[in-house]
């Protein structure tokens, strides 16, 4: 069974893991996700197992930090450079930015560029607008969605928090077209202390994650993965479907 629920609100790109995003009216999904999304990353020499990676969660600056052309414009799929909080553009893969950053987390770090996307569960993160704007009023401030740092915001008919959910084990296809995208969600999105900085500042408020464990165990969006690579675009009517079928590996 397929029905509509609703049409893609917003679409966003993280060209370097932790980094300020990009929002798009348009955007090609590929077999890792988003083209361009989370392509780059640095990671830190000290790491000894684990994630490695640089992230706002260790360094909450990070997400003041904009990739961008080297006339600090915004980037497209691949940055060359990056636009400092102070307004400095410096490259990407350049000696000057990796010390600055290394400085600021007090340990070395090395950039690193992985063509399949460097990814925390699954390389596509969709969120339903009215998820954050229940949390919105329940935490008594009003949230940025890029505190969310999802790929995909739908804005569905029925309105409801916490909805994506139930589309666990399900898929989503994006438009009407005869081969649309399409994603299979694969799990919900347990969220960490990121959603707490203010995307503009990167100041701190932890009532927002506590509200999100109050309301949804600490859930807020859905993770997937590609079953079929297509164009997404603003506007675009999303449509659930029941079996979401094997996931590509």
């Amino acid at each position: 069974m397929t029905r509509a629920i609703g049409r893609v609100d917003r679409i966003y790109r993280y060209p370097v893991k932790s980094m300020a995003g990009s929002r798009l009216t348009e955007a090609r999904l590929g077999w890792h996700g988003l083209d361009g999304d989370r392509r780059f990353a640095f990671r830190r020499r000290a790491a000894r197992g684990g994630v490695p990676w640089l992230t706002a969660s260790r360094l909450p600056e990070l997400i003041l930090y904009r990739p961008c052309d080297g006339e600090g414009a915004d980037a497209d799929a691949t940055p060359t450079h990056v636009r400092t909080p102070d307004g400095r553009v410096l490259d990407l893969w350049g000696r000057e930015l990796a010390d600055e950053l290394g400085q600021r987390f007090e340990g070395g770090v090395d950039l690193l560029q992985l063509g399949a996307g460097i990814f925390d569960e699954a390389p596509v993160s969709i969120l339903a607008r009215a998820t954050v704007g229940t949390l919105e009023t329940e935490s008594g401030r009003p949230l940025d969605l890029r505190r969310f740092r999802p790929n995909v915001v739908v804005a569905t008919a029925e309105g409801r928090a916490f909805e994506e959910d139930a589309w666990v084990g399900r898929s989503l296809r994006f438009g009407a077209e005869p081969e649309p995208a399409t994603v299979a969600v694969t799990l919900r999105d347990l969220r960490c202390v990121m959603i707490n900085l203010d995307p503009d500042t990167a100041a701190a408020d932890a009532n927002v994650q506590k509200t999100a464990v109050r309301l949804n165990d600490n859930h807020a969006g859905v993770y997937g993965t590609v079953l079929s690579p297509g164009t997404i675009g603003v506007g675009q009517e999303v449509f659930l479907v029941e079996d979401a079928g094997p996931a590509r590996a």
